[in-house]
């Protein structure tokens, strides 16, 4: 079927629209955020704060997983040697309100797909528009993986290493309530738009932008951009980076197999 034709909108029609996209999607991101403020303690004291504590899920996973391998207590965390500290009068009300915020992306972020889907749907053909639901369906669990990989992962693993990291026993981690939330907001987001990758490269292989010649050509310099991050954000154990490096090379794959999909429909 043809698509339809681009020429019945002008350019100010389409920056129209897109206006109207980011201003809906905004919408949905402050009411999400005032919706989450009545859950603010629960969010803090529980969800943002979890990984400063020894009790943290993660933490047992590993020493459970130590124990299992015979590593007995290699991995295993007892303690947190370090206190999160507010240096600034508005510190902890910008925390608060930023938090907030992110909680409201994360939360919207099917909304924000479906205001995406709509804006681009136009330069679509008919069976193409019609997957509308499965597109949203995958790109909000692949970002939802992403964000609880960050968050039960990335985040303690990066935690608990600067924690226990010590240039010498005269230095003291006091760690500022600003440093740790961006580190918060930051593997979570990352985490979260990393494992879109295979969505994103199914329309840029759509597009004749990318094929998967060009991500096989390229697989060996992301597995060692893949390893160097692992390295940064884990403790120096094998068995950490490992854990955080083995989904991120799995995404890449399938991000690799969705390009030749796509590709021999196109051929097609």
């Amino acid at each position: 079927m043809a698509k339809k034709n681009q020429n019945e909108m002008s350019f100010l029609d389409h920056l129209e629209d897109l206006r109207w996209l980011l201003v809906r999607s905004t919408i949905a991101i402050i009411i999400m955020a005032i919706a989450t403020y009545f859950f603010s303690d629960f969010l803090f004291d529980t969800i943002i704060f979890g990984p400063t504590r020894p009790t943290f899920f993660t933490y047992h996973f590993f020493c459970d997983l130590s124990h299992s391998l015979g590593f007995a207590d290699s991995i295993c965390i007892t303690e947190m040697p370090f206190i999160i500290q507010n240096t600034e009068m508005e510190g902890q009300v910008n925390v608060f309100i930023w938090v907030c915020i992110l909680a409201g992306f994360i939360l919207s972020f099917p909304y924000i797909l479906w205001e995406i889907w709509k804006f681009i749907s136009p330069a679509l053909y008919m069976n193409e528009k019609k997957n509308a639901k499965v597109f949203i369906f995958f790109s909000s669990l692949l970002f939802f993986i992403g964000v609880l990989f960050g968050y039960f992962v990335v985040i303690p693993m990066s935690v608990n290493f600067v924690a226990t990291f010590t240039v010498s026993p005269v230095v003291l981690n006091q760690f500022t309530l600003d440093s740790y939330i961006g580190m918060v907001k930051t593997s979570v987001l990352a985490s979260g738009l990393f494992f879109e990758l295979p969505i994103i490269i199914y329309f840029l292989t759509k597009l004749g932008l990318v094929s998967p010649e060009f991500l096989r050509t390229y697989r060996k310099y992301a597995i060692v951009l893949v390893l160097i991050i692992a390295a940064i954000v884990t403790p120096p154990d094998v068995v950490s980076q490992t854990i955080v490096a083995i989904p991120m090379l799995l995404i890449y794959e399938a991000s690799i197999f969705i390009s030749v999909f796509v590709s021999k429909n196109k051929k097609e």
